[in-house]
């Protein structure tokens, strides 16, 4: 009987999940991506190669994994055909193993367009956005005029329903932002183009994967963005468009939550936030010689998509627990442990002052979240150098105790740290799958 793992950020994304998933390939036959889009972006460091995805599942370094895109992904059919194309120009088998479900909602330009003109009539006050179309596609599939995989076969009714959804996009675009008018023929003509691309890749993804459960196959379940970006759970507005928890991977790819066997959370040793939004343990990251800088310019906090500089600060704990709960982790891993490395002291945000009371755990909404104040526990730092190290052991003392104090506050077992972006630079100390 296999053991189906989902692979879960438990912070504002950004936490190395793609590693995690890679690093756990090795004992799995099989990866899902079950939400978002190619807003999301992992970066995988193999033998000392860079491989940077935004919607092949990270599962595609490993020989003879196979690859699944699930109904929950929105999909932009170009982007999906010339990642595709990278990937194998660098000698990777990709389609071969690579199975799209017929289910998952189609990403055009009218999409971005929307995205792009709302963010800049809000000014200021903009969420911080990818522009990829994320958040429209999604609105399109609520209100049920979202065009899908499926659509992509039949060329007469693809075009009917463009048609109507595209009505409906020139006149908020030319009415309301002031914006061009988006093509009839030229949306047409390049997703019939792609669809060619596309229609060998599309298999039924939810039989697929029981059907693999039931050869006893190993199953990873990978997630993007991270649980306080959740639609639902988040910092709300400052969210993405999706859920990000893992009673999304059930929905998403089309199997029931009885094959969901554990839940590794992710989280970074310290946190990241691109974009807007409030992020009370926040720290300054300009300037040289503070905690924040160092996490910062050592961290190479950048973003994998946007390219766009990541806020940084020390760990929130309260954030932490409410992620915990919310995805019903059983195990943590701590990624980036090797950033923190020189600094003489060491925080952890346990709880927050909040209306006069204290509080340890998030609160729901952007609006509370603003209003917190940040309790910290100070720990002693460490010195000594901890990148590459591989047994919990070699760690200085003080890093154990940071580890096992993080364990301690969150009632959850640490199974992995990652020292390093190397696949093998990890500390393990229970797996998710062999155990």
């Amino acid at each position: 009987m296999g053991k189906n793992v989902v692979v879960v950020g438990l912070q504002w994304g950004d936490e190395g999940k793609g590693k995690i998933v890679d690093w756990l390939t090795d004992y799995a036959q099989g990866v899902v991506r079950f939400h978002g889009g190619h807003n999301a972006g992992h970066t995988l460091v193999v033998d000392g190669t860079e491989y940077k995805l935004n919607l092949v599942p990270s599962g595609v370094v490993r020989k003879g994994v196979q690859c699944y895109i699930g109904n929950g992904v929105v999909l932009e059919t170009h982007h999906l055909l010339s990642e595709i194309s990278a990937l194998e120009a660098r000698g990777l088998d990709v389609r071969s193993r690579l199975k799209v479900s017929p289910g998952c909602p189609l990403i055009f330009s009218y999409h971005s367009a929307l995205d792009v003109a709302r963010e800049a009539a809000k000014g200021s006050g903009k969420i911080g956005t990818t522009g990829k179309g994320i958040g429209p596609i999604h609105e399109d599939k609520v209100a049920r005029r979202s065009l899908h995989v499926y659509d992509l076969f039949n060329p007469t009714r693809f075009g009917e329903k463009l048609e109507e959804v595209l009505d409906y996009y020139n006149f908020v675009l030319t009415q309301k932002f002031g914006a061009k008018a988006i093509s009839f023929e030229a949306v047409r003509d390049q997703a019939m183009a792609d669809a060619e691309g596309i229609k060998p890749l599309v298999a039924d993804v939810s039989a697929a994967l029981y059907a693999a459960n039931k050869a006893g196959q190993s199953i990873l379940f990978e997630g993007a963005h991270g649980s306080m970006l959740d639609i639902d759970h988040g910092t709300y507005p400052f969210v993405t468009s999706s859920n990000c928890v893992a009673g999304q991977a059930a929905v998403g790819s089309g199997i029931g939550p009885g094959l969901l066997h554990h839940v590794l959370g992710v989280a970074k040793a310290y946190c990241t936030r691109v974009g807007g939004g409030p992020f009370p343990s926040e720290l300054d990251i300009e300037t040289a010689g503070t905690p924040g800088h160092q996490m910062s310019s050592k961290g190479r906090e950048f973003g994998t998509v946007t390219g766009r500089k990541r806020r940084c600060g020390w760990l929130d704990i309260a954030a932490l627990k409410r992620a915990v709960q919310l995805n019903g982790v059983t195990g943590l891993c701590i990624t980036k442990f090797d950033i923190l490395d020189g600094l003489s002291e060491v925080k952890l945000c346990t709880g927050y002052k909040l209306g006069g009371k204290t509080v340890d755990l998030s609160p729901l909404g952007a609006d509370d979240v603003a209003r917190c104040e940040p309790i910290y526990e100070t720990l002693p730092g460490w010195k000594e150098n901890t990148f590459g190290v591989r047994s919990f052991e070699a760690l200085p003392a003080n890093a154990r105790a940071y580890i096992e104090r993080i364990a301690q506050l969150c009632e959850v077992p640490i199974d992995a740290i990652s020292t390093g972006p190397e696949r093998n630079e990890m500390i393990l100390r229970r797996h998710p799958i062999a155990s």
